[in-house]
């Protein structure tokens, strides 16, 4: 019988051949490689569905019967899902599959770590006591989504920093690109889209964190990192919102708050001991 592993592994091919064939679409201008990029990523995503669907039904066969959002390999995986699905919904938006190029590798490179490195453990296991909470779902989906929303900014902001950098923004390959009003406005919507949800997966985390330890706050790393990555954001709309800054100024913001979100994501866990060290394996 076909397990999640293994589909969740098909995935990883899947979306590797999707972030390619953006790729071609890009530099050569193949309009029928953009399509299939397209169909190839609405493919890999309803197979990562189905593979995060039977590790869920795999839990309950085992007799642990949780949703499969509780260790970095499963934390790796809906991070990838989720920005599949959100580049998924920027492509339809603005019809420009070049932004494919920029998002889907972060898709490829989360499920490349879950699926080749022999640290990440696939096993389904129990859940430890912390982790035995109807707040699980909310907190972890709800961070994971703004996650996802911040790499597919993070992505945008590379392309706009590198259309803004030529003298010739509109031919060659960036003639391919959306006009920096449009990447610089589609950046600051997902960047507001995903502090959204980051905000509610702290909100959320706080009332797990006071149900499991008795504190809605402690101060612990990964608390700490995940405030540092909200303000980082944070700053970025207020400076929108007050100051007025624009293009390039937010699209460095948007590539410095994800690599305060990766630092959220890896860093603490690898480096730092605290209450969410359970999150490193």
């Amino acid at each position: 019988m076909m397990s999640s592993s293994y589909l969740l592994g098909i995935t990883t091919f899947i979306y590797l051949g999707a972030a390619v064939l953006y790729m071609m679409h890009w530099i050569f201008r193949l309009k029928p490689m953009g399509v299939l990029g397209t169909i190839t990523t609405v493919v890999g995503f309803l197979v990562q569905t189905a593979g995060i669907g039977l590790r869920w039904i795999e839990s309950y066969k085992m007799g642990y019967g949780h949703a499969p959002l509780s260790n970095l390999y499963e934390s790796l995986v809906f991070f990838s899902w989720a920005t599949a699905i959100t580049y998924l919904f920027v492509e339809y938006k603005t019809k420009s599959r070049a932004i494919g190029a920029f998002a889907m590798p972060f898709a490829v490179a989360a499920m490349a770590y879950a699926s080749f490195n022999p640290n990440v453990r696939d096993a389904i296991e129990p859940l430890i006591p912390a982790l035995q909470s109807n707040w699980l779902l909310a907190h972890v989906i709800t961070c994971f989504i703004g996650y996802a929303a911040f790499a597919v900014a993070c992505g945008l902001g590379i392309m706009y920093l590198i259309k803004n950098m030529s003298s010739h923004p509109d031919e060659g390959l960036l003639g391919a690109f959306p006009s920096l009003k449009n990447i610089d406005e589609l950046m600051h919507q997902t960047i507001i889209f995903g502090f959204l949800w980051l905000s509610i997966g702290i909100i959320t985390g706080a009332v797990w964190a006071n149900q499991a330890w008795g504190t809605y706050w402690s101060w612990d790393p990964k608390e700490t990192w995940s405030l540092i990555t909200w303000f980082v954001y944070a700053t970025a709309l207020h400076a929108r919102f007050v100051r007025g800054w624009r293009g390039t100024k937010i699209a460095y913001i948007s590539i410095i708050g994800f690599c305060s979100v990766i630092f959220t994501y890896f860093g603490v866990n690898f480096l730092l001991s605290g209450l969410h060290s359970y999150g490193s394996q």
